[in-house]
């Protein structure tokens, strides 16, 4: 897959390009909604013996526009996007930067710029995505911006149980800890990655050492608590537990940000400075306050039985 960075003052480069079939969206999480609809490009794509693309923006709107809710951290970062699509087998993606320039083009501007300007011959997106100023450009209005050079396909909500499948949804399952049921909306576990650093060591003092993760990106962390995980170190995925916080039993201050730590069974090696992996299969309590180093050891071992059932079972 070739990735193409742009912005609305770059579009000259482009036109070279070959007919495609193109997706367009934000696209955060590549849920099941919107695999769909790329699916639906690369299907079309290979049809019509098209090229096949997908076009995404960064940062996410509301962090330019100030609205009021800002999108600080995702569900996939633009890297992980980046691999996931590419794993879907389409041909070109392109990141467009999302800047206040780029949201005052009109609609018309948008299409001409974005779409025939990169000789797309068909456009797929979902039913609610809209596009230019004040987002006034929609996929009812397309037709009409289209100029006649492109044709379009809306792919309709899909919805699980009565419930619309979105980025929304998963984020706010995340967000209350709900790991264990964001597979049936994501289409797999939720994942974050990040670099094995240097902690305190309290986990080996208490005979349960930990991998303190710093995270390699903005994601969207569960709730605090602890967790049965599942850890990829050097290619190999391992079973853990994982505690997502603040520590409240060695700290009266609670610090700005949580820490992941994560406690694998059956592993035994030194992996700082290692990248991994940490895979959220299912939350399993709150993170609470112990009154005695005793009593955090005994909770501790029980978190890691009550893990290993759940990853048994999983």
């Amino acid at each position: 897959m070739k990735t193409y960075r742009i912005d609305h003052t770059q579009l000259e480069e482009q036109m070279s390009l070959k007919p495609a079939a193109m997706a367009i969206g934000y696209f955060d999480g590549i849920h099941i909604g919107h695999s769909k609809v790329i699916q639906t490009a690369k299907d079309i794509a290979d049809q019509k013996g098209m090229e096949s693309a997908v076009m995404t923006f960064d940062p996410h709107p509301s962090v330019v526009l100030g609205r009021e809710r800002t999108e600080k951290d995702y569900i996939t970062p633009i890297k992980d996007k980046e691999t996931l699509i590419g794993k879907m087998g389409i041909d070109r993606l392109y990141i467009v930067t999302f800047s206040k320039a780029f949201a005052s083009l009109t609609p018309q501007q948008f299409v001409d710029e974005f779409i025939i300007g990169l000789n797309v011959k068909h456009v797929i997106a979902g039913f609610d995505f809209s596009f230019g100023k004040k987002g006034e450009g929609t996929m009812e209005t397309l037709p009409f911006h289209s100029r006649g050079k492109f044709e379009q396909t809306v792919v309709e909500k899909v919805s699980i149980e009565g419930e619309k499948v979105s980025s929304t949804l998963i984020r706010s399952l995340i967000e209350g800890g709900q790991v264990g049921d964001v597979p049936t909306y994501l289409g797999r576990r939720y994942q974050i990655r990040g670099t094995v650093i240097h902690g305190d060591n309290r986990g080996h003092t208490i005979g349960f050492p930990t991998a303190n993760i710093q995270l390699s990106d903005t994601y969207k962390l569960p709730k605090t608590g602890v967790y049965a995980v599942r850890m990829e170190v050097n290619g190999e995925w391992y079973d853990g537990v994982c505690n997502v916080g603040y520590k409240p039993t060695f700290r009266d201050q609670q610090p700005d940000k949580p820490s992941v730590e994560v406690h694998l069974f059956s592993f035994d090696a030194t992996i700082y400075g290692e990248e991994v992996t940490v895979e959220w299969c299912e939350n399993i309590r709150s993170e609470q306050k112990f009154s005695s180093i005793d009593e955090l050891k005994e909770q501790i071992a029980r978190d890691v039985e009550t893990a290993k059932r759940i990853l048994q079972n999983s």
